[in-house]
């Protein structure tokens, strides 16, 4: 009996695919089932009175999206733009809410498999950035991937946040078709 629970957790430990990018030098992913697009820096509309990583909006095909500066949110230098720098676009679990929301990172660079024995549990010390928004560390060749937890970095008090921006207006000329991902 124990070797027909062993073939079960075998089945059950299949590859996910993550979506890594770069943060200040540093390498992070989030599921890819999370993320709707990925989209080349358009321009933000700054939203008075938000929180210092709250970028601002864009217009993303007509709707209203935050975005927020995943670096400033961990606590590391604000994001300069450059021709590499981009907003992925991801749904967000928050209470029984799904929001949509843009994530500032410095540049992507690839969808990436990773098999449960490949990820390891979030030491206690020695990370940049808060270990509660750290799901695992992938282990990949000789280089290491923080794992996100997108739903743990955008908390309740942000989505009533967010909320409150998606009443903002933005000019037509703003609109953003963006590119997939």
């Amino acid at each position: 009996m124990s070797n027909n629970t062993a073939e079960n957790r075998e089945v059950k430990e299949e590859p996910v695919q993550y979506l890594t990018f770069i943060l200040d030098g540093e390498s992070f992913a989030t599921e890819i089932a999370q993320v709707r697009e990925v989209l080349e820096l358009p321009k933000i509309t700054r939203v008075p009175r938000t929180s210092d990583y709250m970028r601002g909006v864009i217009n993303l095909r007509g709707s209203v999206v935050s975005v927020l500066d995943l670096r400033s949110k961990f606590g590391m230098e604000e994001t300069e733009p450059t021709v590499d720098t981009c907003i992925v676009i991801v749904e967000v679990k928050i209470g029984s809410d799904m929001t949509v929301l843009g994530a500032l990172v410095d540049s992507v660079q690839e969808v990436i498999d990773f098999n449960p024995d490949q990820l390891e549990p979030v030491p206690s010390l020695g990370t940049r950035v808060d270990a509660q928004f750290i799901s695992a560390i992938g282990k990949q060749d000789d280089k290491f991937v923080m794992i996100l937890n997108i739903n743990r970095i955008f908390t309740e008090d942000l989505l009533m946040e967010v909320e409150g921006n998606s009443d903002t207006t933005l000019p037509d000329d703003e609109s953003n078709s963006g590119t997939g991902a």
